[in-house]
């Protein structure tokens, strides 16, 4: 176990009891030696963690401490590392930015073994990049669906037709190739899948569908378990 990890559950082993706790007992619960717990308290009481107690007798975290209220384990944390990565990937400049903004966020609200996961940039994410769509912004398009506010849609679908569009939005799909928006069609009355890179036009309508968009959500994942869905 890193030496990160061990300093989070000593913590956490502390936080669990009112009892002290002997080093041995946490070398056990840890599957390391007496000595390393020894090394491993000294340094969180050299940050500040108020750890009281000695060898032999135990050890006590003192009252009124606590983690932070957004606390991860190792894997918890290195998958919020993963998943801030992917978003980089994703092609979405209002996410993207978003994305680093929660890193220095959380970076900023955890003890320091965790930061230095965070800095240390141990985890990455490559691939295909789906091109950032020209003529439809994918901000709006989250707040919108967000606000349950209805979109008007000038699409051309892959036969090239062209048709204005009155949609509910309900849900964003990033594809590494193509980003596509799953909207309630008021045109085909139903529940189609709009490319954004085949939208000729994006607007707000000022319009609301208000307290619609999880039955409509509810009613679109029953039938992509079916099929998959449809296209525009």
């Amino acid at each position: 176990m890193r030496k990160a990890a061990r300093l989070f559950e000593i913590i956490q082993i502390l936080r669990l009891t009112r009892k002290p706790v002997t080093a041995a007992a946490i070398a056990e619960a840890l599957e390391v030696t007496i000595r390393s717990i020894y090394r491993d308290i000294a340094a969180l009481q050299a940050m500040r963690v108020p750890i009281e107690g000695e060898r032999g007798i135990g050890y006590v975290l003192r009252s009124g401490f606590d983690l932070p209220p957004l606390m991860f384990s190792i894997e918890e944390t290195e998958a919020v590392m993963l998943g801030l990565a992917l978003i980089e990937r994703a092609g979405d400049p209002e996410l993207t930015q978003a994305s680093r903004r929660a890193g220095a966020k959380l970076a900023g609200a955890v003890p320091e073994p965790l930061r230095q996961l965070f800095s240390s940039r141990t985890l990455h994410a490559w691939g295909e990049i789906a091109p950032t769509p020209e003529r439809i912004d994918l901000g709006l398009v989250r707040r919108a669906i967000r606000d349950e506010e209805k979109l008007a849609l000038d699409y051309r679908d892959e036969q090239g037709q062209q048709t204005r569009r009155t949609v509910r939005p309900l849900a964003l799909i990033y594809y590494s190739q193509a980003f596509v928006l799953v909207a309630w069609c008021e045109l085909r009355q139903a529940i189609r899948n709009f490319r954004a890179d085949r939208a000729l036009s994006c607007m707000p309508t000022g319009q609301y569908f208000r307290h619609e968009g999880d039955r409509l959500r509810e009613l679109w994942i029953s039938g992509w378990q079916i099929n998959q869905g449809q296209s525009g």
